[in-house]
């Protein structure tokens, strides 16, 4: 598998996408394409380590016959299929009837058949409901197969799914069989449909260059970061996770031995299911990561809702990308909250320091966490001044990065990142301004690899260089009266040369003698013509 093979898979697989959704809008038809190519991947999985499992009894089959392998072994060995299932939950730990993998789905499609539609829906509860062992109920739960945008009635949403599935099998066909191959296209297309979503898009899709620098903050020794990355991260967050992407750029970055289990929350039902596929997408088994669906700044999940310090769960990574300033509904109840308690309730109009003071509360005090906010957080005042005031007084607050704008498919604004620790080792803050490191693309901002690469860096050093990054004291901070508006500390505005005023006089002074001269050549002329001179030159040889 190449790089060129995933660019052109993802490609491949969008102008389909773009071809066959007709008068679909675009989220509508991600939610079918997107399940597809899981089915395509759970399917490749099950099929090769069952052939793996089964060895020499693996059957061959005849050239005209399309079948899955699989089901002709299920057809051999009726007595045999429940010991062989039961072998595949403890190693594969998910089972899929030949009937509903991916190739007789695909069969199906080419050969026009009638009960596809059929097939699917049952397919899709199997999977949701048997075959795995952790709770899965609900994956499919956008994908409705009854939709008139498929069709009027039966036949025509069973004609148009088999031309959609013949069309993604074919496009398929044409590429290598590699799992991680299809997990980088499931990833691609998540990113070309965010884009085309517009505002939407930041409710599930964080942009994999801004992914890769919070992956790679809190990848590195939170006490100190000099020495590298650490050995492993056994918990790892996002509370607001969309889609995923920023907890699997962090596995990416450790290594898929390097990190225990990661944790993700969302609050849309969709994105919910989006993230749990993307998950097994990448190879992890369900025993690997757990995702909650529910509302994280009412704190619905029961795991996070233990206030006993001793049982209390913690993280040795928090990651998030919140909505930005997120309208809420902030009740008495919630003041007394243990995750706000003693800092003050985020204000109505903006929930992003309720979002940033979650995932703080669940951090380990050995751990890191970086987070994504709008500018307003740096400096805006009321009670975000006093939470902001006391992170900053407890120490908690290590580094404050400003980004490029038109990062983001959802908004232009340009936007920070927070890194916070519960212990650090340095008395002062680090300021990054990167805001002007990006290259102009169409529609977006592009952060290029060295741009990244020098944010982490600096971060991972605390370098200072002039125009871009500082370290400031907390005593410069509390003199600004905890205002940590960017560009307060580290502007990026070149000084303008000193002005060589000597110098200036004599190069005026001489132009203004050769205006003079020439004006006065030009009445001579106009003199001649019987025409009045020009009043400016009469006034300056008087």
């Amino acid at each position: 598998m190449t790089e060129q093979d995933q660019i052109r898979l993802g490609k491949t697989l969008w102008a389909i996408a773009d071809e066959l959704r007709g008068a679909m809008n675009a989220d509508d038809f991600r939610d079918y394409m997107l399940a597809f190519l899981f089915l395509r991947y759970l399917s490749d999985n099950y099929e090769e380590a069952a052939m793996k499992e089964l060895g020499t009894d693996w059957p061959e089959l005849d050239e005209e016959d399309r079948r899955s392998p699989l089901a002709l072994w299920y057809a051999q060995n009726p007595d045999d299929t429940e010991a062989f299932e039961a072998l595949m939950r403890r190693k594969v730990h998910y089972v899929i009837k030949p009937q509903y993998l991916w190739s007789s789905i695909a069969e199906q499609a080419r050969t026009q058949n009638d009960e596809l539609l059929h097939t699917l829906e049952k397919g899709f509860k199997f999977i949701e409901n048997e075959s795995f062992a952790s709770n899965f109920r609900g994956l499919f739960s956008e994908i409705n197969l009854d939709s008139e945008k498929l069709g009027k009635n039966y036949k025509q949403r069973n004609a148009r799914l088999c031309s959609i599935i013949q069309k993604i099998a074919e496009g398929l066909a044409a590429f290598p069989s590699d799992r991680d191959l299809l997990g980088d296209a499931y990833e691609y297309l998540i990113g070309q449909f965010a884009a085309g979503s517009g505002k939407k898009a930041g409710e599930f899709y964080t942009p994999q260059q801004i992914s890769s620098i919070l992956s790679g903050i809190v990848s590195l020794d939170s006490q100190e970061p000099a020495t590298g990355k650490k050995a492993k991260l056994n918990q790892v967050l996002d509370f607001a996770c969309g889609s995923g992407s920023l907890l699997l750029n962090v596995r990416r970055r450790m290594g898929k031995h390097g990190v225990g289990k990661l944790y993700g929350q969302e609050k849309n039902i969709t994105t919910y299911n989006l993230a749990r596929m993307n998950m097994l997408l990448h190879g992890l088994k369900d025993t690997e990561f757990e995702i909650f669906h529910g509302d994280t700044l009412l704190n619905e999940w029961p795991l996070l809702r233990e206030e006993n310090p001793a049982k209390k769960i913690e993280f040795d990574a928090v990651v998030a990308n919140p909505p930005f300033s997120y309208r809420w509904q902030p009740t008495e109840e919630l003041a007394e909250d243990f995750r706000f308690k003693g800092y003050g309730l985020a204000p109505k109009s903006a929930a992003d320091f309720a979002f940033l003071l979650h995932g703080f509360h669940f951090l380990h005090k050995e751990g890191t966490m970086a987070i994504i906010l709008p500018h307003g957080v740096l400096f805006r005042g009321g009670v975000e001044a006093k939470i902001r005031k006391k992170l900053l007084q407890d120490g908690n607050i290590d580094t404050v990065i400003g980004l490029p704008a038109k990062l983001f498919y959802s908004t232009g604004i340009p936007v920070c990142i927070l890194v916070l620790k519960k212990c650090k080792k340095p008395d002062d803050v680090l300021f990054i301004n990167a805001s002007e490191h990006f290259e102009k693309g169409k529609r977006q901002s592009v952060l290029l690899p060295e741009y990244i690469d020098k944010i982490i860096e600096t971060y991972q050093f605390r370098k200072e260089e002039e125009r871009y990054s500082r370290r400031v004291s907390m005593e410069e901070i509390e003199e600004n009266d905890f205002n940590l508006n960017i560009s307060r500390y580290v502007s990026t505005a070149k000084p303008e040369e000193p002005v060589d005023l000597a110098q200036v006089h004599i190069e005026l002074t001489d132009l203004a003698g050769k205006i003079s001269e020439a004006t006065r050549k030009h009445n001579e002329f106009l003199k001649e013509l019987g025409l009045p001179e020009l009043p400016w030159a009469q006034k300056r040889e008087n």
